[in-house]
């Protein structure tokens, strides 16, 4: 095919049929443009935007990430690699990113088996009733609306109240390991040393594993009950029942939950700003934030982003290849 020919092509993509030169027309090409032109067009808009809002500040910060621009002027100067070399060098940002990985592999873990186990004991755990083959625990919509409460509350909200649970003071952490006899287990600073990324682990995964209740539950509620009846009949045990067949016809769900979290995992910032004292410990997101708010050097707080952009990119790449199984239709 000819460049000119190519290029007709191309622009006939754009041009309605009746503007469109006959012997474009008559290729065997056009068809295949004629018949997506709608969709073309359809799409060309939110493509538009997507790449205005979206793309485009990737791309700036990108840019920005190579300045020593402060943010609160105009001006900045290029200086190539020097704010990556930097990183590469800021013990600080190491820890930081850190405490984002540990976050990053134990959130999911756990919240995912919490909510995977509570939502198996609602929908599959309780003793048969009704002619049904399986059937959930007692008080099954009961469970769901208080695993699902911490959904309700404001992130912020979450974080004052578990501060004022893990208060050295006053706390109900402390208080409650002194009612019990174990005095020597309190803590005078929770948050402010190697605790607080356990404990800022606690209440990430104790927010949001009620949201994987609700979710796994769907997702297990679509599973047709004849398939738990035949594995009845072959005398397979709960545990069998779950590895074998709730488990798998649930995996794709499960795999979404997974990158979802992980994603919350490494944006907890509202959790580390409210809950650890200044100093005490730091993630990607609140390092960065100190060092684009309270130093004045957002061209280092950019490149700090940049590297959070390319560890999210990576979890989820690696989720989505390891994590993937064949489609199993029911």
């Amino acid at each position: 095919m000819r460049p000119g020919h190519r290029l007709l092509l191309g622009a006939a993509l754009f041009l309605p049929p009746r503007l469109t030169p006959r012997r474009v027309r008559d290729s065997r090409h056009y068809r295949t443009i004629d018949q997506y032109r709608f969709i073309g067009w359809f799409l060309a808009a939110p493509l538009v935007v997507y790449l205005v809002f979206v793309v485009s500040p990737f791309v700036q910060a990108f840019f920005y990430s190579m300045t020593d621009w402060t943010g609160y002027t105009a001006e900045y100067t290029f200086t190539g690699t020097a704010n990556y070399e930097r990183m590469w060098n800021d013990d600080k940002f190491w820890e930081a990113l850190r405490h984002s990985l540990l976050l990053l592999v134990f959130a999911p873990l756990i919240t995912l088996s919490l909510g995977l186990f509570f939502a198996f004991m609602l929908n599959a755990g309780g003793r048969r009733r009704g002619g049904q083959a399986v059937a959930g625990v007692a008080g099954t919509r009961l469970y769901k609306i208080f695993y699902f409460f911490p959904q309700v509350l404001s992130i912020a909200i979450i974080a004052v109240i578990w501060a004022r649970i893990y208060s050295p003071r006053s706390g109900v952490l402390n208080e409650g390991l002194s009612a019990v006899g174990l005095d020597s287990l309190r803590q005078n600073d929770w948050l402010g040393g190697r605790f607080a990324v356990w404990c800022i682990l606690a209440v990430l995964c104790w927010s949001f594993v009620g949201f994987y209740v609700v979710l796994f539950s769907a997702a297990m509620s679509a599973i047709p009950h004849e398939i738990y009846e035949a594995s009845l009949l072959d005398g397979a045990s709960r545990p069998v029942t779950f590895f074998r067949i709730t488990l798998p016809l649930s995996w794709g769900t499960v795999r979404t939950g997974w990158i979802y979290m992980g994603i919350q995992a490494l944006d907890c910032f509202a959790l580390v700003s409210i809950m650890v004292p200044e100093h005490g410990m730091d993630v990607l997101p609140s390092y960065l934030y100190d060092k684009a708010f309270r130093d004045g050097q957002a061209g280092y707080a950019t490149a700090i982003g940049v590297a959070l952009f390319a560890v999210t990119l990576l979890f989820a790449g690696l989720m989505m290849r390891l994590a993937r199984r064949e489609r199993i239709e029911l």
